[in-house]
């Protein structure tokens, strides 16, 4: 499993958390997102997904992926 804490700008309520972490479910990731610090954490299998491809479905969902 890889693990990767992103820096994600444009999350504000719980709606932004559910509509990450299901874009997360969806593509194989689990993920939890702080609200407070702006960051999701991610985990992932190696090999089945890459970080690009995770930053990009929550850019999918309208939020900036900063870091």
């Amino acid at each position: 499993m890889q693990n990767v804490t992103l820096k994600v700008e444009g999350m504000s309520c719980n709606h932004c958390v559910n509509s990450i972490e299901k874009a997360l479910k969806d593509l194989g990731a689990a993920g939890k997102v702080d609200l407070a610090a702006k960051t999701v954490e991610v985990s992932f299998e190696e090999g089945k997904l890459t970080v690009d491809a995770v930053k990009e479905a929550i850019e999918d969902q309208g939020y900036d992926v900063v870091a």
